[in-house]
C-alpha cells in the first residue's frame, strides 16, 4: 500500500482516487525480468491501461497482449514494434481484423477467424503470418482438456484447413491468479510438450509459443506470493533444452496482473457516519461504484461459505486490507457502506476498525489491476474516482 502521508495529501483534492505507483511496478518487471532471461514478457493491457502505467511498463521492453482493436491503437501509438504486440480476442469482427492488419500480430481464436484472415489475405495477395490460439487437451488442473469458449480445440487444429496461411506461432491461456510455482512449472511442462505436437501435426516451424499468464499475487490474507525465483530456475531448465531443438523459438509469456497488481491504492473519503437500530454504518464515497472488487466480495460473501472465484471480476471475499486514514485510534465496529441508491453497496459488515469520522479517509491495497476499469462508474452519474500516478522520484500526477 501506498504511503500514508502521500495518501493524507491527495485526500485532500479528491473524494476518492486511485494511485499507482512507479516503482512498484519497475520492481515487478525486473523480477521477472530477472528470474525468466529469454522469455518476452507481454503487458496484460486489459487489467490497467491508464496511460502513465502503459507507458512505463512499455519503457522496459515488455510486449502487448491486447485483447481488443482499441489496445492495439494504444500500444501503436506509444510506439511498441507490430512485432510485439500480440493481439487475441474471441468473437472480433472482420473490421476488427482488417482495422489491425500489420499493426501487430493476429491470433486467430476460431476456425471462422482463420477463415475471415484467408479472405482478407486473398484480397492483399499476401500470405500472412499468424498465429493459433489452442483450447489444448491439458488445464492447470489436469492433463487433459475441457470445454471453452476461446481457443480451436487442439484435435480440430489437426485437421483444419490451413492452406493461404504461414502459421508461425501457438497461444494459449489457460488460467489467471495462480501461486503455486509448482502448477505453473507443470503448466510449462505441457505447454513446451504442446509446442512439439503443433510442428509435428502441421509441419510448421514456431516463430513463437505464448504461454498466457497464471503468475499470481496475494489478495486474502495469509496467501503466500509467487515463489518467481523458484518458478523462473524451472522455466529456465526447460526452455534451455526447447532452444536446443528450436533456436528460431520465442517464448511470450503474459504478465497478467502481476506487474501492477500491487501497485495500486484505492481511497475514499468518509461522508457521513449513522447509527440504525444499534449498528454503526459509515458511508464513502464511490465503492460500488468507485472500486467494485470488495462490494462484489460482500456480495459473494452473503451467498455462499466457500465461494470459487471467477476471475477477474472476484477473487476472494478478503482481496484488499482496510487502512483507515484517520488520527483515532480506538476500535470501533462498523458497516462499510457507499452513497449510492442501492443497498448492494456494502463492502464490509460489523468489522472492527480505528475509528473514522467524516472527513477521514480509507486506503485499500490490490487496486492495480482489474479494478477501475471493471468498476461501473456510470452509475448514478456521480465523479468517477481520479487515477494518480505516484513517479519513482516522489511527483504525483494524472495517470
Amino acid at each position: 500500500m501506498a504511503d500514508r502521508q502521500v495518501l493524507m495529501q491527495q485526500l485532500q483534492y479528491h473524494n476518492s482516487f486511485y494511485l499507482y505507483e512507479e516503482s512498484c511496478i519497475l520492481n515487478s518487471i525486473h523480477r521477472l525480468k530477472d528470474n525468466f532471461p529469454g522469455a518476452q514478457f507481454l503487458y496484460s493491457m486489459k487489467c490497467n491501461p491508464a496511460g502513465r502505467v502503459l507507458d512505463t511498463v512499455f519503457s522496459q521492453g515488455t510486449g502487448a497482449d491486447a485483447a481488443s482493436l482499441g489496445e492495439v491503437d494504444a500500444a501503436w501509438k506509444r510506439g511498441v514494434a507490430p512485432d510485439l504486440i500480440y493481439f487475441s480476442a474471441p468473437a472480433r469482427t472482420e473490421a476488427d481484423l482488417r482495422a489491425a492488419w500489420g499493426r501487430c500480430v493476429i491470433i486467430a481464436d476460431s476456425l471462422h477467424e482463420l477463415d475471415m484472415i484467408r479472405r482478407i489475405a486473398a484480397e492483399k495477395g499476401e500470405t500472412p503470418a499468424v498465429g493459433v490460439r489452442i483450447n489444448p487437451d491439458f488445464t492447470f488442473a489436469a492433463d487433459e482438456g475441457v470445454a471453452g469458449k476461446f481457443g480451436i480445440d487442439e484435435a480440430a487444429l489437426w485437421s483444419a484447413d490451413l492452406s493461404g496461411l504461414d502459421i508461425v506461432g501457438i497461444h494459449v491461456h489457460a488460467k489467471s491468479q495462480e501461486l503455486s510455482a509448482d502448477v505453473l512449472a507443470h503448466y510449462y511442462e505441457n505447454m513446451f510438450s504442446l509446442i512439439e505436437r503443433v510442428q509435428q501435426h502441421l509441419g510448421v516451424t514456431l516463430r513463437f509459443a505464448n504461454f498466457g499468464s497464471g503468475l499470481g499475487i496475494p489478495f486474502a490474507p495469509g496467501e503466500e506470493p509467487l515463489d518467481v525465483e523458484g518458478l523462473g530456475k524451472r522455466f529456465q531448465e526447460m526452455h534451455q533444452a526447447c532452444a536446443q531443438k528450436w533456436p528460431q523459438l520465442k517464448i511470450l509469456i503474459e504478465s497478467g496482473r502481476y506487474i501492477v497488481g500491487k501497485s495500486g491504492t484505492y481511497v475514499t473519503r468518509v461522508l457521513d457516519k449513522k447509527v440504525s437500530h444499534g449498528k454503526t454504518f459509515v458511508l464513502l464515497y464511490g465503492t460500488l461504484n468507485g472500486f467494485a472488487r470488495p462490494a462484489v466480495g460482500e456480495m459473494v460473501r452473503s451467498l455462499s461459505d466457500r465461494p470459487f472465484p471467477y476471475e477477474p471480476i472476484f477473487t476472494h471475499v478478503q482481496a484488499s486490507a482496510l487502512l483507515p486514514l484517520t488520527d483515532h485510534t480506538d476500535a470501533e465496529t462498523v458497516t462499510l457502506a457507499g452513497n449510492l441508491c442501492t443497498s448492494a453497496d456494502i463492502i464490509a459488515r460489523d468489522i472492527t476498525l480505528p475509528r473514522m469520522e467524516i472527513g477521514d479517509g480509507l486506503a485499500l491495497d490490490n487496486a492495480g489491476c482489474y479494478a477501475a476499469v471493471m468498476t461501473p462508474m456510470q452509475f448514478a452519474f456521480l465523479t468517477p474516482p481520479a487515477q494518480l500516478f505516484l513517479t519513482a522520484d516522489g511527483r504525483v500526477m494524472e495517470a
